[in-house]
């Protein structure tokens, strides 16, 4: 769940909307249906705000609830927000024919990933044949630090920008293997800016390997990425240079100039 944001000192900001939004946010791939007592553990928000907050949500069509439980899930409304949101994104666009095309070329799962704050965000995905109902959903965050995806835009950003994220991003535990060296992570993603890639392993996923080329803007950054995850047991790096590799880097490097500044 996203970091609860302090209101903002300006005259234009609802604070009511954005409790509402607190509510919205408290959902997630751990959390798809809450009580009202859970919603106020996971808001801070108090009893009868929170419970004014969601019954409004759901009257509105943007939370539905079980009439037995009582309890919240969110409702069709978000998958609405979501076709509008990839309707109005021209990189998913851009993207989507590349994606199908590496993920029939490599039988692997592809993914366009978007950074969103300190996190990167699937907003496409395309599964291999043997992917599993996980590499389908779009939506997933994860901490930019531990993903091959958020090392390779940070590698296109300047020295002194991306070293300041490096130090103070969040790094949780994500698994036995997580690097939690942040200097390790300086030196991995100069390695990126100089190789033109990130790969990781078992960063967030055991037994995971993960390949992602950034997708640069006109100035040299990029906010985005092509990645590719495949199994360490099925593709050593070496088959994964050669196999791979290639094809994200193409990928990658033929949606850039389409891309306006």
């Amino acid at each position: 769940m996203p970091a609860q944001v302090p209101e903002k000192q300006n005259t234009l900001y609802v604070g009511s909307l954005a409790k509402g939004l607190r509510i919205l946010r408290a959902f997630d791939e751990t959390a798809t249906e809450l009580s009202l007592s859970e919603l106020v553990k996971r808001t801070g928000l108090e009893k009868s705000a929170a419970q004014r907050l969601a019954n409004t949500l759901h009257l509105e069509g943007m939370l539905d609830k079980d009439p037995a439980t009582k309890r919240y899930r969110p409702s069709h409304a978000w998958l609405e927000m979501a076709y509008a949101y990839f309707w109005s994104n021209p990189l998913v666009r851009l993207a989507m024919p590349k994606l199908i095309e590496l993920s029939h070329q490599l039988d692997a799962t592809v993914n366009l990933a978007e950074l969103s704050g300190d996190h990167i965000l699937y907003v496409s995905r395309v599964p291999g044949r043997s992917g599993q109902f996980a590499s389908t959903i779009v939506g997933r965050r994860l901490p930019a630090l531990s993903s091959a995806a958020g090392r390779a835009v940070l590698s296109t950003l300047p020295k002194e920008t991306r070293d300041k994220m490096i130090a103070t991003w969040p790094l949780p535990q994500m698994t036995p293997r997580t690097n939690m060296d942040r200097d390790s992570i300086v030196k991995i993603v100069d390695e990126a800016e100089a190789n033109g890639f990130a790969m990781t392993q078992d960063q967030s996923i055991l037994s995971q390997t993960g390949i992602a080329a950034p997708i640069k803007g006109p100035n040299g950054q990029a906010f985005a990425a092509i990645q590719c995850s495949v199994s360490t047991r099925m593709w050593s790096i070496e088959k994964i240079e050669q196999e791979i590799l290639p094809y994200i880097i193409e990928a990658a490097d033929s949606i850039a100039p389409h891309i306006r500044g």
